[in-house]
């Protein structure tokens, strides 16, 4: 049976572990952390708030899981290895068994990208998990989104859509199998952070993203902040089997403005087109060229006939619009 505990024995019992790496992590009122020589520290907060990016159905294992990919998703676009993360948890109670899959997920998907929690707050209130994760890049290495040339091929990691797909089957618009709707559910609630795909494209990508909010709003944050635009090759998407099956229109709103698929978006330039193949290879993670980085600003998606796709139906995820 679920108990109820109070603040301080909850932290203590599912959340306070030894630090390796760290000098001082949690029971203190700061965390220390200690740099290797020559890197800078990248630091990257999230937010998961429940009704707006997870719902009630969440498992809790699932959860801590997503709310800790998301943020070394970040980690990830930016070619930062993790060291260190801390955890804000905002619970309507303190539900034992709620806690413990929450923290089974958390420290699972940690362990296995050797980060460690070093300290952050609980408290009463609607159900909230805000992280602060915290990297190392050498100084001067790190991937940011100003980077991208004309003339540099545009990629992207993995396979986009399904988690777009799966909301849509909670939302009721459309119903699959079992077995679909697990792939497509377990896309959405239990993304892949790419770590390692994004330290192996440092000195090779010029510029890269994470893709959260869709890939024509997450892409037009490159073009923006690097003054260029793009052209996308619908076609070249990569996506599973089960997108594939679905309508045409519902296929590239899941595809071209899903969001939650936590890949990576990256530009290289086109010299580079065999070492990302080898850093993909390397890290165990697909990558597929999808298109190519022009001088004209703005974003053309093309079809297989090379027609311009509309895009006017097509809107990014926006929290203050969506």
């Amino acid at each position: 049976m679920s108990q109820t505990l109070g603040e301080f024995d909850l932290i203590r019992r599912y959340f306070e572990r030894p630090v390796r790496r760290a000098a001082l992590g949690v029971g203190d009122d700061c965390a220390l952390l200690a740099l290797s020589p020559g890197m800078q520290l990248a630091v990257s907060t999230d937010m998961l708030v429940e009704g707006r990016h997870f719902l009630t159905t969440v498992p809790p294992r699932r959860l801590g899981h997503k709310a800790l990919a998301v943020n070394l998703s970040d980690l990830a676009a930016c070619g930062a290895r993790p060291l260190a993360f801390t955890l804000a948890l905002s619970l309507p109670r303190a539900d034992e068994t709620f806690v413990a899959g929450l923290a089974e997920g958390l420290f699972a998907l940690a362990e296995a990208h050797d980060i460690e929690l070093v300290g952050g707050d609980t408290t009463a209130g609607p159900l909230n998990l805000c992280i602060t994760v915290m990297g190392e890049v050498p100084a001067g290495q790190a991937l940011l989104r100003s980077g991208a040339r004309t003339g540099d091929e545009l990629w992207v990691s993995g396979q986009l859509g399904d988690a777009r797909l799966a909301l849509e089957v909670f939302r009721g618009r459309l119903a699959m199998d079992a077995a679909a709707m697990e792939q497509v559910r377990t896309a959405m609630e239990q993304p892949q952070p790419r770590v390692q795909l994004g330290m192996a494209l440092r000195g090779v990508a010029s510029a890269a993203i994470d893709l959260s909010d869709g890939l024509i709003g997450d892409l037009g944050h490159i073009l923006q902040r690097s003054g260029v635009g793009a052209q996308v090759e619908l076609a070249r998407l990569p996506h599973s089997a089960v997108l594939a099956a679905q309508p045409p229109a519902l296929r590239e709103e899941c595809l071209l403005a899903g969001g939650d698929d936590y890949e990576l978006l990256f530009c290289a330039p086109a010299g580079r087109h065999d070492a990302v193949l080898e850093a993909g290879r390397l890290s165990g993670v697909p990558v597929q060229c999808i298109g190519h980085i022009t001088a004209r600003p703005g974003l053309c998606v093309v079809d297989a006939a090379g027609q311009a796709v509309p895009l006017q139906r097509l809107q990014a995820f926006d929290h203050f619009k969506s």
